[in-house]
């Protein structure tokens, strides 16, 4: 399982790295295209679409992405869009974890359906702005949540005791709540004390949340931390309501695209919502 999860993430390294630090951001936008289309099909199939079904969605989310790049549409996804999608991801976060478990299955499936898709669709859209703001925003907010999960996983290890949501993710605890925190604070303080020496080309989240003062960036960092957990409690709530282990076995030694990416479905967005507003 070791050898078999090593070579699937070398895989996705040696296509992801190329596409992300290429300079033209086609690329980039192919690439995401393919794994955001493909999360919409593993997220047809936990929303009870049968394959041929959930790749008429996954086609459809491509679709959407193509004529976006098409004929570059990003100028009218504005500061307001994007409120938008903040609010909605805070409303249904607070809504599904309150609710839990069996309130998903109440919500009508054609909702589910096209609600999820548009939401993974909208996570495409937010990668490809974050690219147009700059390399370093984008690496910067990958790295927040890649720091949220792997801080969370040691500290919840090494001190959990208090269950955050145990109908729905019974592993994670409050401790590692607070692990993920105190490793995003070491992030942010490493990369602004390094770009005090290094020249980066663009501004990082840490950097734009830092323009309007310290008490916003902690409050924007604590704000982003807890959407990365609400990301993932809310992809292990859909697959709980599923029956569902992984939400797919796409990935060799992985499970599903969803399960890496469902972190960065909310804060993705919700970073570039704090960018531009």
């Amino acid at each position: 399982m070791l050898k078999q999860r090593i070579i699937t993430a070398l895989v996705l390294l040696g296509v992801l790295i190329p596409a992300f630090l290429h300079a033209d951001p086609f690329w980039l936008a192919l690439a995401g295209m393919v794994f955001i289309s493909a999360a919409t099909w593993e997220w047809g199939r936990l929303n009870q679409l049968n394959p041929f079904q959930a790749m008429g969605l996954a086609l459809l989310c491509a679709l959407m992405c193509g004529l976006v790049w098409q004929f570059q549409l990003f100028a009218y996804f504005d500061r307001m869009f994007w409120l938008g999608v903040g609010c909605i991801w805070v409303l249904l976060g607070t809504f599904l974890l309150v609710k839990g478990v069996s309130q998903w299955s109440t919500i009508a499936l054609p909702l589910r359906r096209v609600g999820g898709m548009v939401l993974l669709w909208s996570t495409w859209l937010s990668l490809m702005v974050s690219k147009v703001i700059g390399t370093e925003f984008l690496m910067s907010v990958l790295l927040l949540v890649w720091m949220a999960d792997v801080a969370a996983y040691f500290s919840g290890k090494a001190f959990g005791r208090h269950k955050l949501s145990p109908n729905i993710s019974p592993g994670k605890t409050w401790e590692g709540v607070g692990g993920a925190m105190l490793g995003v604070f070491l992030l942010a303080f490493v990369w602004l004390t390094a770009s005090q020496y290094v020249g980066w080309p663009s501004l990082s989240i840490f950097e734009k949340l830092a323009q309007h003062g310290w008490l916003v960036m902690v409050l924007g960092l604590v704000f982003l931390v807890m959407m990365s957990v609400v990301g993932d409690l809310l992809e292990s709530l859909v697959k709980r309501s599923a029956g569902a282990k992984d939400s797919s076995q796409l990935l060799p030694g992985h499970g599903g695209i969803l399960d890496r990416i469902d972190a960065l479905l909310p804060t993705l967005p919700i970073a570039v919502m704090l960018a531009l507003i």
